[in-house]
């Protein structure tokens, strides 16, 4: 038995010796510390990032006016002063011209997001990579406001318009990787709540404040046209970046980049089946609601529907803020993304089918409210459930923008197929379309497995 116990001991004896070799030399890679530069070349979108250089507190404070100011201009713009500026050119040939238009700017949209992404993904400045593209965005969309402004014909709208799409995505493009740049993983959910906040309190304001301008359309472009200039350059301002000038970028190539619109479904099938779940929502909610100045007053006969507007902008942000407020914070604490993802599609879907049994504009009103709740639900937690299925922080920009073709591309769908099914089924055509898209997107989101 002596034997056999001996080394025993001299093996007990040899570990406290093999700890001090191997500890040391392990020790330097956990404790390295993740910069700017690094997480770039390394990270994906379940990593946290460098904290941002101001703090997250102000970046809190600050991502809510941000998205308000650039989404109060597609509240306000396709929905209120757009078709306005466009039944007074022709109104007999209002849905067919509007269709026009829409869909020749939300089809550039389709296409600038990505590519505005694309280019501040590779951007070396000590500003950082999104501060000089938002800017100049901004700057060059309050221009392309002024011009649609003062557009007189169906062409020069329609030219005007495809410029504001493509400048002011250029600032919405940049503006939608700040989470996955500066944001940790658990606070996610409160950060896409309170963007939420921002982008739908925007698009909804922006109805209530562009009926006011209802007859003073080019007024009402300027002052949207400074608004957001000044709110963007704020943000910039109070919330300084990490600079680039250290990061070095990939090598371009036309054809990859070409390749970026196709989601691969077996490279990437979270990041597939969170676009497709986006997209069928979207598609639905906007093949109704971008219809609704002329849903109001050829379908509910409503003979005043700028005093309306205000009122169902009011009901649909009181939905919108109750469930954004509450469920992206609830999704932080509960660690779950999808159940809300679902459940939101769902709600939004069913809104729909008020209006459509019932085409009055009190049953107009309930699907205000309900699809308010559902929505804001969405807006809240389907961005963090985004951020977290991007493949690499090299490209989380452009994988938005890639992303965001979920949201522009019903924009530039929607206007045709919805115009073509107005004119040949009418207005009560488009809801059960929207019914049976959203809840579609509903079931998209459970094939996700990364996230729960």
């Amino acid at each position: 038995m002596t034997p056999s116990s001996e080394p025993s001991s001299s093996s007990s004896t040899s570990e406290p010796v093999i700890q001090q070799i191997v500890e040391p030399t392990a020790a330097p890679i956990v404790s390295e510390p993740l910069t700017e530069t690094t997480f770039v070349a390394t990270a994906g979108g379940t990593d946290d990032p460098p904290a941002p250089v101001k703090g997250i507190r102000r970046l809190l404070v600050w991502i809510a006016p941000a998205n308000f100011a650039v989404f109060v201009l597609w509240g306000a713009i396709p929905g209120i002063l757009l078709p306005q500026q466009v039944t007074l050119l022709n109104p007999s040939d209002k849905v067919a011209n509007l269709a026009l238009v829409s869909t020749i700017g939300a089809f550039a949209a389709m296409v600038a997001q990505p590519v505005a992404g694309q280019i501040s993904d590779r951007t070396r400045a000590r500003f950082g990579r999104r501060a000089p593209w938002m800017v100049l965005g901004a700057l060059a969309g309050a221009l392309s406001l002024v011009g649609l402004a003062f557009a007189n014909s169906l062409w020069g709208i329609a030219i005007a318009w495809t410029l504001v799409q493509i400048t002011f995505n250029f600032v919405q493009g940049p503006l939608s990787a700040i989470m996955p740049d500066r944001v940790p993983v658990a606070r996610r959910g409160t950060f896409a709540a309170l963007t939420g906040i921002g982008a739908m309190v925007g698009a909804l304001g922006g109805q209530i404040v562009g009926s006011m301008f209802f007859n003073s359309l080019a007024a009402g472009y300027i002052v949207f046209a400074v608004f957001t200039l000044l709110v963007t350059l704020l943000f910039v301002a109070f919330n300084p970046d990490h600079p680039s000038t250290n990061i070095t970028p990939e090598p371009f190539k036309f054809i990859d980049f070409v390749k970026t619109f196709w989601v691969n479904p077996i490279a990437y099938p979270d990041f597939f089946w969170a676009f497709i779940g986006r997209l069928f929502l979207y598609t639905g909610y906007f093949a109704v609601t971008g219809y609704q100045l002329y849903i109001l007053t050829d379908y509910l006969h409503v003979k005043e529907p700028q005093e309306v507007i205000p009122l169902l902008g009011i009901l649909s942000l009181a939905g919108v803020i109750i469930a954004t407020l509450v469920s992206g914070p609830l999704s932080d604490k509960v660690g779950r993304r999808k159940p809300f993802v679902f459940a939101s599609s769902v709600v939004t879907g069913l809104a729909l089918v008020f209006p459509w049994l019932s085409p009055t504009l009190g049953s107009w009103m309930i699907m205000t409210v309900v699809a308010g709740l559902g929505f804001g639900m969405f807006q809240a937690v389907d961005t963090a459930l985004m951020s977290q299925v991007l493949p690499s922080a090299k490209s989380f920009a452009k994988d938005l923008g890639v992303v965001n073709i979920a949201a522009t591309l019903p924009q530039t769908l929607a206007p045709a197929v919805a115009g073509g099914i107005v004119l040949a089924f009418g207005y009560a055509g488009l809801f059960p379309v929207g019914i049976v898209l959203s809840i579609l997107g509903a079931f998209a989101v459970w094939f996700i497995k990364s996230t729960r």
